[in-house]
């Protein structure tokens, strides 16, 4: 019996099986005269027992919404167990909300709505757990791995010093964009050779997504010639979004990339793509979305005053627009208030104070960081986060990289509204600075930490706003 038919008729009756568990449940006396009269909002709602009839259709009918809306979890495929829980509670919500439809127009099928409350709440727990609990997890003596490279050489010497076996490799992108070496080459007898012998070529990085999901990969072993490759980035960022661990030779990367417990003696060592658990992420993103709702709405009066302004202040755009490297070298738009003269925008890292664009109300958004308020909203999105490394400009982002030669492991995080580099009033006019400062949050990253510099941020704003009208007084 293989893996693949296993867990699909793991998951399949496994849902069957809970859901109508959660019908019988659901139409308990003792589970429905509690869930009415004790628990708040929903004890003003009828206690109602259906018949054994009714039961069985309500069974079949929910059996059927749930199980079809879940049809894309019952395909095997690595996923994290984060995304396993988000996917799960949306795919079950389309369900309760299509039960919900079709009862508003026939009442003889219609859930009680006690009955549909009580349902939910069991399988909106219960679901995730049995998907978390049996999705395909890698394991020590039996790993899939493949190997990923650009250099014939780097593969090769992968592939003398590590024991795992591999089902092929994959080369940089087929057609007109293959290197000379991945082609077939002549021998002198007449026939033709692979570049490796022995191994197979299972294709291009174009194809790397499908590649992984077909063979069911476990680890990717990176073999590229440097780490700071647009290739080597978009690999890892396809590894992070299916969950298959990403690993790369010890001497050909830095330690930052690498979890804490690798050793020097590590042949490959695991990239951390993933440098949060699973639940310390979970209440970062339930931070970034608090602190975004509250922070628009306090700051909600004063969007209009603002809009008015930057239009008697200079002919343009009220907002402004920018292509910003988001993680692991993806690029993502960012918006502000716009602070500068239109069509004025320079690549060139310069300071404030000596920038002459900047209009008179586009200073005072700046001191104050009120120019940031429209990136409230890429984070309520999840396009930023309250902290991580400041997103550059992708056009800036080129001259920083000729200055500073890693400056491409600040993609290793979410980038961020401020961050420890942004606390010590740190910016791209100083870049070598300013990346000892992001690589320093991305080692010692953290939720508490988070909550540090966000109150040292709040600080800031607060000394820079009194400073500008104690300036102004003078």
């Amino acid at each position: 019996m293989s893996a693949e038919f296993r867990y699909r008729f793991a998951s399949i009756a496994g849902t069957i099986f809970l859901v109508i568990l959660a019908v019988v449940i659901a139409n308990s006396a003792t589970v429905q005269t509690f869930v009415t009269t004790e628990i708040p909002v929903i004890n003003q709602l009828y206690n109602t027992v259906l018949s054994p009839e009714k039961i069985a259709v309500t069974g079949v009918i929910t059996v059927l919404f749930v199980t079809g809306s879940l049809i894309p979890m019952f395909k095997p495929r690595p996923r994290r167990i984060l995304d396993i829980l988000f996917i799960t509670e949306k795919r079950l919500l389309v369900a309760i909300l299509g039960l919900a439809t079709i009862g508003y127009f026939d009442y003889s099928y219609r859930h009680p709505r006690s009955t549909l409350i009580i349902i939910t709440v069991l399988l909106g727990v219960s679901l995730p757990v049995l998907f978390v609990a049996i999705r395909r997890r890698p394991t020590t003596k039996n790993e899939r791995a493949i190997i990923v490279g650009d250099d014939i050489r780097h593969i090769t010497d992968v592939l003398e010093v590590i024991n795992t076996p591999v089902l092929g490799y994959i080369s940089p992108p087929s057609g007109n964009e293959i290197r000379n070496w991945e082609r077939e080459q002549v021998v002198t007898d007449g026939g033709t050779e692979q570049p490796l012998s022995g191994i197979k070529r299972l294709g291009g990085l174009s194809r790397l997504e499908n590649i992984l999901l077909q063979n069911s990969v476990d680890v990717a072993i990176l073999a590229f010639s440097t780490t700071d490759r647009a290739e080597f980035f978009g690999a890892l960022d396809t590894c992070y979004k299916h969950g298959i661990t990403a690993k790369a030779p010890n001497r050909h990367i830095d330690s930052v990339l690498t979890k804490a417990e690798a050793t020097e003696d590590d042949e490959l060592v695991e990239i951390a793509l993933e440098p949060w658990d699973w639940q310390d992420y979970l209440i970062k993103r339930i931070f970034d979305i608090l602190f975004a709702s509250a922070s628009l709405l306090v700051l909600a009066p004063l969007l209009g005053i603002i809009t008015l302004a930057i239009k008697l202040d200079s002919p343009g755009p009220v907002f402004y627009n920018q292509v910003r490297t988001a993680e692991l070298g993806g690029t993502f738009q960012v918006y502000k208030f716009r602070t500068m003269l239109p069509d004025s925008e320079s690549a060139e890292p310069e300071e404030d104070e000596t920038n002459n664009r900047i209009t008179r109300v586009g200073r005072v958004l700046r001191k104050t960081h009120l120019d940031e308020i429209p990136q409230l909203w890429t984070i309520l999105t999840g396009g930023m986060s309250v902290v991580g490394p400041r997103a550059t400009w992708t056009e800036e982002e080129q001259q920083l990289e000729a200055e500073v030669d890693t400056w491409r492991k600040r993609w290793f995080v979410k980038p961020g509204l401020t961050g420890l580099a942004q606390v010590h009033e740190v910016n791209s006019t100083d870049p070598k600075t300013k990346l000892r400062f992001d690589l320093e949050y991305i080692r010692r990253q953290s939720f508490w930490f988070d909550v540090k510099i966000v109150i040292r941020q709040i600080w800031n704003v607060i000394k820079d706003t009194i400073y500008m009208f104690v300036e102004k007084k003078d």
